[in-house]
């Protein structure tokens, strides 16, 4: 035992030798001093010598361990030394300027839009992205064996309910919260609902898999296409800061009858048609409607009682017109150079 005692001693001044930072002090004081180390196995199996054998090796045994428990902290002081050299700061020296984050250029257009809507009497509500099919499709008026569900690229959660059926999806728009909203608060309503939607379609430079919408909702009685058009004005003067040329057409939605689609000229080619207008000149920004008296029921609103309007606002594609940009994926990019620059 006393050969191995030496040995052991020998290689453990010959690791702490090497020894250049804290973490592999610290590593090897746990090797060779720990509970379960090397040299603590070794002092414990003294207790099993003879009496002669033992007062002999114990005495060299605790001789090596004062060594090199001394050794240990020598070495500890050293590396401690040297950090703070290290780690020495000039104060007289001038600082470094930290870098400042900034809101998102969609976040900012939505903040204005929060603002612009509560001045009118909106409350801004939210729901879930991870959606029922019952709120993102069923009480939209848009049942499983429509074919309106074909106008919508689906992602559909890989979960199956009791029935054996996939009921879960990331919502495809806004429009779940129309219905959330009315089974809350009930009628007269005036709310928008900003958020994420996502569908699994191929991206270009007006198309992405993950985009914002504003859903617009107001019940109350006597609701017309009159007021919708009057809000939507309003909302685009407000962020446009002057007024857009727009136009409207009557569109097909399974939850608004009638339906109709605000395209508003293009900003970046200003109507000489680029990619990110399909080189059309327009750019199709809102589709809304009156309310469907489905969607009112499903919401339990009495729709002979009651009317009322909705859209959804293109954020992302508003956001685009708003700033001049030319390709929707780069807000979802992550690149500084382009982020910046807002």
């Amino acid at each position: 035992m006393e050969i191995q005692l030496n040995k052991l001693k020998e290689k453990i001044l010959s690791d702490l030798e090497k020894v250049t930072d804290s973490s592999a002090w610290r590593d090897l004081e746990i090797k060779y001093l720990g509970r379960k180390g090397e040299l603590t196995k070794i002092l414990r199996s003294v207790a099993d010598l003879g009496e002669a054998e033992k007062k002999n090796i114990g005495k060299l045994a605790n001789n090596i361990k004062t060594e090199i428990v001394a050794k240990f902290a020598a070495v500890k002081n050293i590396i401690l030394e040297k950090s703070v050299n290290q780690s020495f700061i000039d104060a007289t020296l001038p600082g470094q300027e930290i870098d400042r984050g900034h809101l998102h250029p969609i976040t900012q257009v939505q903040n204005e839009l929060e603002d612009l809507f509560t001045s009118m009497g909106f409350m801004v509500i939210g729901g879930p992205e991870l959606e029922s099919d019952y709120y993102n499709f069923e009480a939209l008026n848009i049942p499983k064996y429509h074919p309106a569900r074909d106008m919508q690229d689906t992602f559909y959660i890989d979960q199956k309910n009791k029935a054996g059926e996939y009921d879960l999806v990331m919502r495809c728009h806004t429009s779940p919260v129309q219905i959330r909203a009315m089974q809350k608060y009930g009628a007269p309503l005036r709310c928008i609902a900003p958020g994420r939607a996502f569908r699994s379609e191929a991206t270009d430079a007006c198309h992405d898999h993950t985009f914002y919408q504003l859903e617009g909702l107001m019940i109350d009685k006597d609701i017309s296409i009159a007021n919708l058009i009057a809000i939507i004005k309003e909302l685009l003067n407000g962020i446009f800061k002057k007024e857009i040329e727009i136009r409207i057409r009557p569109g097909y939605f399974p939850f608004v009858e009638p339906g109709i689609e605000l395209d508003i000229k293009c900003t970046i080619c200003n109507g000489k048609k680029c990619p990110a207008c399909k080189n059309s000149g327009w750019l199709e920004l809102l589709p809304a409607g009156l309310v469907h008296p489905n969607v009112l029921k499903a919401g339990g609103i009495d729709s002979k009682k009651y009317s009322g309007f909705a859209f959804g606002l293109g954020l992302t594609r508003l956001a685009m017109m708003k700033y001049g940009i030319n390709d929707i994926r780069l807000f979802n990019s992550g690149d500084l150079r382009f982020l910046e620059q807002f």
